[in-house]
């Protein structure tokens, strides 16, 4: 299975990636990376490209994957709604219309969130461009998945790239036995989300398109 990865260096995108090299069905890893991660894996191979509008110029590197696991996103706090748009989803759509062409057998996982709004009218204007890029892939010549995972723990030293996400997880790590016991369906973990990931591609396509988290977490055990 050759599977490219958008969000390598991420919390979220660390976890697929080490599910991901420790999958021996997992053949060969694509990382679409803006900077070298520094990791050096038989099965790693990094794609250095800076204009995520545009991957015309990487299209050769990213063709004949089986799956493409897009795990790149960012909080809607302190951003201007043009911004967010613009990294949700244009950058998501440019990949997939790339990663996608000619490939109608390719399954395409987008981590979204709790509370997307596929309707697209909802009053939450994050809620909105989610499900706007969910619409959009589902739409498209593959197989797509949008995973809605609630609450994430990172569980083999991942960690955020944004400084003040460390300190949040890091402040609240106590609170995961917890939250596993009282609202375990809320709950699921870097582990899961990377093994879940690998699980719905040997799907070709099957059950349902959006999961949440007790799916998630189901998949990935």
């Amino acid at each position: 299975m050759k599977v490219i990865l958008f969000g390598a260096s991420g919390m979220v995108g660390q976890g697929v990636l080490r599910a991901c090299l420790e999958d021996p069905g997992v053949t060969e890893v694509i990382a679409v990376v803006r900077r070298p991660l520094g990791r050096n894996d038989r099965k790693l191979r990094e794609v250095l490209h800076t204009d995520f509008t545009d991957f015309a110029p990487v299209a050769e590197d990213l063709a004949g994957a089986d799956a493409c696991f897009y795990c790149l996103g960012v909080s809607a706090a302190g951003r201007s709604a043009s911004e967010y748009e613009k990294i949700t989803y244009i950058y998501t759509v440019a990949a997939a219309q790339v990663v996608a062409a000619d490939n109608p057998h390719l399954t395409f996982v987008y981590v979204s969130g709790e509370g997307t709004d596929s309707t697209e009218q909802g009053r939450v204007s994050w809620a909105r461009v989610k499900g706007r890029t969910e619409n959009a892939l589902m739409a498209m010549d593959m197989y797509a998945y949008a995973f809605r995972p609630g609450w994430i723990q990172p569980v083999h030293g991942e960690t955020s790239g944004t400084s003040w996400y460390r300190l949040f997880y890091r402040l609240t790590s106590w609170l995961y036995p917890l939250l596993r016991r009282v609202a375990p369906r809320y709950v699921t973990s870097t582990e899961h989300l990377g093994r879940a990931m690998i699980s719905v591609v040997r799907l070709q396509g099957a059950g349902p398109h959006i999961l949440r988290t007790p799916q998630i977490t189901h998949l990935g055990a």
